[in-house]
């Protein structure tokens, strides 16, 4: 006949299997943490127009003002993807709350087909939250074969509620930037080779 186990014993199991579960607790909260990061991060972005982030929007906003703003287009390339790319304006002048349409070009300089992708910002920071898109070819994946040239174009206003905002009492111009950066592809799996057989074997 067994003796029953000793009780520091089970009260050391006990305790295990409680910080056994904590750190699975733990370990779970995290993983769902790093999910949830980036769906927030950029809902934060795109609601306070932190770093410049613009703001998406279905149609224009229906009242235009009298109050002008230099809109400035810049256009950049990293250094691993063999574009060109440039706006057809440098500049332009938009009135506040005014539905704006303007291109950009793009040409693959290289001899073999690449992949590119767009990212943005608005300058001066502050501004994001009143710079609405209704639409761009950002964070969308431009295949181009070689030599081929591509016209691209963003359709955006600037938000009314703009004037509404003390801090932006000195605004006269905004900055909108582009940056194309290449976009790996994976590599099609190699085909295996099949083994020679002798004849007469199957």
């Amino acid at each position: 006949m067994n003796a029953p186990a000793p009780k520091h014993t089970r009260s050391q199991r006990r305790r295990d299997l409680a910080v056994a579960a904590a750190c699975g607790l733990f370990v779970a909260t995290m993983v769902g943490a790093a999910f949830a990061a980036v769906p927030f991060y950029n809902w934060f972005c795109r609601t306070t127009g932190f770093l410049g982030t613009t703001q998406v929007a279905a149609s224009g906003p229906g009242n235009v003002l009298d109050r002008k703003l230099t809109i400035r287009f810049d256009a950049n390339v990293t250094g691993n993807l063999p574009w060109r790319f440039e706006p057809d304006l440098t500049s332009i002048e938009a009135r506040i709350g005014e539905v704006v349409t303007v291109g950009y070009t793009v040409v693959n300089e290289s001899a073999r087909e690449t992949v590119g992708e767009a990212s943005y910002n608005v300058t001066p920071p502050t501004v994001g939250a009143y710079f609405s898109k209704i639409n761009c070819f950002c964070f969308t994946e431009q295949r181009l074969k070689p030599g081929e040239k591509r016209d691209m174009t963003v359709v955006f206003f600037v938000d009314p509620a703009l004037v509404k905002d003390p801090d932006q009492d000195g605004l006269n111009s905004i900055t909108l930037s582009y940056t194309m950066y290449g976009v790996r592809r994976p590599e099609p799996p190699r085909a295996e080779a099949k083994p020679i057989l002798a004849p007469g074997r199957s």
